[in-house]
């Protein structure tokens, strides 16, 4: 799955930064390029928010997507890598460990209410040292309070340590059009359907068609984004029929593609 509807990326720098100035740091960014961090951590959290654009954070435990009005939350210490489409403006914020609590090891997709979207663009106006008794630092603790409470979506892919199925989930990964079923890959990998059928209900908690709907629906979210026709997306995702594909979303996601899109 390509978020950015293009193979190559440019390589984004990491800032870096000994410790934060304040418990909570903004940056904000303008990428007219798809752009790639290498895999780092860092020992504070991450909120990566697009205001437009698509973002994915890749953890090795899975592929967390946000479009816009969704924001990626990653834990401190979790080594990952961000992707961006073209024309992504994007808004990151650096939270101390002890500033809100955390599901260890597990990055979360949240829903960006109207609310916490103007919080997070006015806490890009405050100064970077801002005073933390003040009215910037009551700011601050209202954000932090709406970053705790805001709803997790769910846009996620889980990923297999399994080596045999991480050769699967990368191919479909970058090609989710792709047929092939389970019985094709256990030929190609010269082990059992059965034997890959366990593999897939242990390393990701879904079986292989679940998986796989998931990967193109996921898909499916960027190029809604850049308001291209459902019809064209769901043959792009490997759905015979346009049908099928919105059932599906509407199932996944919560309602159709265009009422995603217009959501945008």
């Amino acid at each position: 799955m390509s978020t950015n509807g293009q193979k190559r990326l440019n390589h984004r720098a990491v800032p870096d930064l000994p410790a934060l100035p304040r418990p909570l740091y903004a940056r904000s960014e303008s990428l007219q390029r798809g752009t790639t961090t290498l895999w780092h951590s860092h020992p504070w959290a991450q909120l990566s928010y697009a205001i437009s654009g698509v973002l994915s954070v890749h953890t090795h435990s899975g592929r967390f997507l946000a479009p816009p009005q969704r924001a990626i939350l990653v834990p401190p210490d979790l080594p990952h890598a961000v992707i961006s489409s073209p024309d992504t403006e994007m808004r990151s914020l650096y939270i101390e460990r002890d500033a809100m609590p955390w599901q260890a090891g597990q990055c979360a997709v949240l829903e960006i209410n109207p609310l916490t979207r103007e919080l997070i663009n006015q806490f890009g106006r405050i100064p970077v040292e801002y005073d933390e008794r003040g009215a910037d630092g009551r700011l601050v603790a209202v954000l932090l309070d709406q970053l705790t409470a805001a709803r997790d979506t769910g846009l996620y892919l889980p990923w297999p340590d399994d080596s045999r199925l991480q050769q699967v989930c990368q191919a479909l990964f970058d090609n989710p059009e792709q047929g092939l079923t389970l019985g094709d890959w256990s030929r190609q990998l010269g082990c059992s359907e059965k034997t890959l059928t366990r593999l897939f209900q242990r390393d990701t908690g879904l079986s292989f068609r679940a998986w796989r709907q998931r990967l193109r629906l996921l898909s499916a979210l960027p190029m809604l984004e850049r308001g291209e026709r459902v019809t064209d997306i769901a043959l792009a995702c490997g759905y015979d029929s346009t049908s099928a594909f919105i059932a599906a979303f509407r199932t996944q996601i919560g309602m159709t593609p265009s009422q995603f899109a217009s959501h945008q």
